[in-house]
């Protein structure tokens, strides 16, 4: 999905959604937004993952730790941040996909950035103008208050 242009795989989606009557569904809403952003979480976790010792969950296996309590314990905190990141950018991603959400969902089910582009295309509206400066004072905020946790645990 990383290198078709989103377009097409919005018709495909729609094309296989109409045959499993998934269209303006939450199940295929879902399932779409997860086929763009999974490429991006899967490079970012698995880049971890490559950089990951694997001998020191060997080394808690030896001494008694079950694999669920190895993973908890050793593996997961050493790639909690690449778990994140994964998390905010396909959240971002998601966000960002207008194509797909008006192929796939409507009704009941639409999206806000579905709804502020079919906003934007019948008239200007001052509430789109208000969610926007909502979504950069968000923004900034996250970015301010990430900045500051950053400072705290130099």
């Amino acid at each position: 999905p990383m290198m078709v242009p989103v377009i097409l795989v919005a018709i495909g989606l729609f094309y296989f959604f109409v045959q499993f009557k998934m269209v303006n569904s939450i199940l295929g809403l879902v399932l779409g937004h997860s086929l763009v952003a999974m490429p991006l979480v899967l490079i970012i976790v698995l880049s971890a993952l490559q950089n990951y010792d694997m001998n020191q969950e060997k080394v808690a296996r030896s001494l008694g730790a079950t694999r669920i309590r190895a993973f908890f314990e050793i593996t997961l905190p050493q790639i909690k941040f690449s778990i994140i990141s994964a998390c905010l950018i396909s959240f971002l991603t998601s966000f960002d996909e207008v194509i797909i959400s008006l192929f796939v969902s409507g009704g009941d089910n639409s999206t806000i950035t579905r709804s502020m582009f079919l906003a934007l295309r019948d008239q200007i509206d001052p509430t789109i103008a208000a969610i926007s400066t909502i979504l950069i004072l968000i923004s900034s905020g996250l970015l301010v208050a990430t900045q500051l946790l950053k400072r705290q645990s130099e």
